[in-house]
């Protein structure tokens, strides 16, 4: 069993990979931003192009799992606003890692992202800029970023967070929304991810036998967001946002 499942990883392989499946899980229903420690985690044990599909398939069950807990909580304005560019932005992530390896692209998105993060802290003390999130602009750039990103790295994480966090969301909505966009974008990249050969049978069996440490981990987010302040919930998303983006520029 253990070789039809594994084939010849580790112990240690299958540990990361149940650490990265709970967190996972955390992230998707309780702290958005939380997805960038698994990132790292499975890129330091796997080769590079395995590790994002094991990833994208684990992120495509725990989008399930948060959908199911949150579908009412979701505002469907903001994620179709968002839909046409996001797809347009992983066209240009396939066109991308055709010309430039992503180890290329990433020190760009990083500064990209920790410039939205300070954009983030500034804009609230502007008034003008309480109208900038409304407008068709704005949610073309996040959208675009965001598809670019997930597609290269699965890193669209801390883009989303500035943006839903722009739009003055409480934290069930803001989940909600998240859990929707990326159920879509995630199933969506799944077969392309399958052409490119980053996703293989053996990651797919590997994946379906971390379920029950993904429903761990949903739960555990859960009841962490319901014991959060909506202040201290925001703050955790910029925190990590900003350590997201900098692990992108670091490794």
């Amino acid at each position: 069993m253990w070789q039809f499942l594994y084939g010849d990883w580790s112990v240690a392989n299958i540990l990361v990979l149940m650490v990265a499946a709970i967190l996972i899980g955390v992230n998707k229903t309780g702290v958005p931003g939380l997805g960038m420690i698994p990132v790292l985690l499975l890129a330091d044990t796997f080769e590079p192009r395995e590790s994002t599909g094991l990833q994208l398939l684990m992120l495509g069950m725990a989008d399930i799992m948060a959908v199911a807990y949150y579908r009412r909580q979701g505002n469907w304005r903001i994620v179709l606003r968002l839909l046409p560019w996001a797809l347009a932005g992983i066209g240009l992530g396939v066109l991308a890692l055709q010309f430039f390896p992503d180890r290329a692209m990433k020190p760009v998105l990083a500064w990209t992202i920790l410039i939205m993060v300070a954009f983030s802290y500034v804009a609230k003390y502007i008034k003008k800029m309480d109208k900038l999130p409304s407008h068709w602009g704005f949610s073309a750039f996040f959208g675009m970023f965001a598809g670019l990103t997930t597609h290269i790295a699965n890193a669209a994480g801390p883009v989303m967070a500035i943006y839903l966090l722009s739009m003055k969301l409480d934290k069930k909505t803001y989940i909600g929304c998240a859990a929707w966009y990326f159920l879509i974008l995630n199933w969506i990249k799944i077969p392309i991810f399958v052409c490119e050969g980053r996703i293989t049978a053996k990651s797919m069996m590997a994946d379906l036998s971390m379920i029950p440490f993904l429903i761990i981990g949903a739960a555990l987010g859960i009841l962490l967001l319901n014991r959060l302040p909506q202040k201290k919930f925001e703050q955790i998303v910029q925190g990590l946002a900003a350590l997201g983006a900098l692990k992108l520029l670091f490794w």
